[in-house]
């Protein structure tokens, strides 16, 4: 296996790459949409692995996600939704991290990105774009992200990311899972559509940062979609994982798909979020053998991504274990 990183307390990956010029990061507040993933983690993982290189950083970063940058980082406080209003921090980039933009403003950003100097974009997407392109492209989202980097002009990567384990933690997609702190902390329960045989794959966010980190700090990866995916997880797994590290039981309640969607219509997640997450409950069900396969099969894997074997959900759960307590 290979890795682009150093070593880094218990998740060192390899060798230092070279000191380069500014790496630009954005994140945006948490978003709930279908297909969004939780851009202040992800970030703050990848910022830390960047600083700890040697490779200056700085954060565009929406008020709600401004806190927690590690020190050695510049943060500016601005939106990479409104580009134009915070231009100053694109001056100088080597290379960008744009995560939570939007197709209508990523030209903008792009034209800041190029006159800036970078000589790269990794674009934290999603996996909407292989639905999409069935689609109108008067229709596209993230599809029209995709395509907006690719006609920059600048060197480019995608990836596309499982779900995020840590989603839960900032509020962000899929649904599956968003209120079990407050369940299981006050109740000793999760309910759950598709709980007896539901499943969603998860990737821990201290891998999908260091996925992001080898796209960012090397060349072999360019014009390449990565798939940052992780195997799926049954429900009711996580749930015995839980219970497990918590040594106490937790009640499973079974929900009908219109009693999730219910659930989660009242705990303010929109339509679209809730129709995808049960769409990928019950499919990664009904077709995990297929689903599995296909994870395996991609190449280059994330353990070659990152040089070491991805972190597990128990990690995670370990890890924010008294926010369950």
């Amino acid at each position: 296996m290979h890795g682009y990183g150093y070593e880094h307390g218990r998740y060192g990956v390899g060798t230092a790459p070279e000191a380069g010029g500014v790496c630009l990061l954005t994140a945006v507040a948490p978003r709930k949409d279908e297909g969004n993933s939780p851009t202040g983690i992800v970030g703050r993982h990848l910022a830390r692995l960047l600083v700890a290189a040697g490779r200056p950083v700085r954060v565009l970063a929406e008020p709600e996600v401004g806190d927690g940058w590690p020190a050695g980082a510049e943060v500016v406080a601005g939106s990479v939704t409104r580009p134009l209003e915070c231009a100053r921090a694109f001056d100088g980039v080597d290379s960008v991290f744009f995560a939570g933009a939007r197709p209508s403003s990523v030209p903008d950003a792009l034209a800041l990105a190029r006159d800036g100097g970078a000589r790269k974009v990794v674009l934290l997407s999603s996996h909407g774009p292989e639905y999409e392109a069935a689609n109108p492209p008067e229709t596209w989202y993230w599809l029209a992200i995709e395509k907006a980097v690719e006609a920059s002009g600048i060197p480019w990567t995608h990836i596309r990311p499982s779900a995020v384990m840590g989603a839960a933690v900032e509020g962000t997609y899929p649904a599956t899972g968003s209120d079990w702190f407050g369940t299981v902390r006050a109740e000793g329960v999760v309910r759950e559509a598709f709980a007896e045989r539901g499943h969603y794959p998860f990737i821990h966010e201290e891998d999908l940062a260091a996925v992001a980190a080898a796209a960012l700090t090397g060349d072999e990866h360019n014009g390449r979609i990565l798939e940052a995916v992780g195997l799926p997880l049954a429900t009711k797994e996580r749930i015995r994982t839980l219970a497990a590290a918590l040594g106490r039981d937790i009640a499973t309640v079974d929900l009908s798909p219109d009693e999730g969607r219910a659930r989660w219509r009242a705990l303010g997640w929109p339509d679209g979020a809730i129709d995808v997450t049960l769409f990928a409950l019950e499919a990664y069900a009904d077709r995990y053998d297929e689903l599995v396969r296909w994870t395996l099969d991609q190449h280059p894997t994330v353990p070659e991504l990152i040089g070491r074997t991805p972190l597990t959900y128990d990690d995670w759960v370990r890890a924010h274990l008294t926010r369950f307590r």
